[in-house]
């Protein structure tokens, strides 16, 4: 059994799917602030991921002593990771805004970055941060209105404003990585933990 340290309909249904005994906690953590921060001390696209997850792993893991606690984050980034010229991309503040970053993103590559952390008592043992390389087409401005008016309710939730399980696929001409963590988490590599700590049969 573990902790995972989200209400992510998205983490739930894919540790569900593969059979990963876990309960779900929220971690109670202002993620806007804590971002914020973050991005201060100079963090990039892919190191803010990584803290973010470690943030809401620990904060749980203090109310679950014993417990194996998995704190997740995903971020997006257009440029060159870590260097500047890197802009990062939030979570859609209302629908115009939706809009703006789907303008942003069409035609363009853009990375995915998906971070995992598991903290036990307090102490991060272990961590793991997917990148993903997605190229999205080029969208008209009544595709994306379509888009918005048909998955608004699901997709506003989702950094870049776009679910790869749902219709959010229809956005892009290519993606190199995993779909795992596209939808929230870096599934394999942490599949494979699991099965070290003996938590899943090897």
């Amino acid at each position: 059994m573990i902790v995972l340290a989200s209400q992510s309909e998205s983490r739930r249904a894919l540790l569900s799917a593969a059979l990963v005994p876990f309960e779900a906690l929220s971690p109670g953590v202002d993620e806007e602030s804590a971002k914020e921060a973050l991005r201060a001390d100079g963090l990039d696209a892919r190191a803010l991921a990584d803290a973010l997850a470690e943030l809401k792993a620990l904060k749980v893991s203090r109310r679950v002593p014993g417990a194996l606690v998995l704190g997740c984050d995903q971020t997006l980034s257009i440029g060159h990771d870590g260097l500047e010229g890197e802009t990062m991309i939030d979570k859609a503040v209302d629908r115009a805004d939706a809009e703006r970053i789907l303008r942003l993103l069409s035609g363009r590559v853009h990375h995915l970055h998906s971070a995992a952390v598991i903290v036990l008592n307090g102490e991060p043992i272990w961590r793991h941060v997917e990148r993903v390389r997605m190229t999205m087409r080029p969208l008209s401005d009544a595709f994306i209105t379509a888009y918005l008016d048909g998955d608004w309710d699901a997709c506003r939730w989702c950094v870049g404003c776009y679910r790869i399980e749902g219709p959010g696929a229809q956005l892009f001409a290519k993606v190199d990585g995993s779909q795992f963590a596209i939808q929230g988490l870096p599934l394999l590599p942490l599949l494979d933990f699991l099965r070290v700590r003996g938590v899943l049969a090897a």
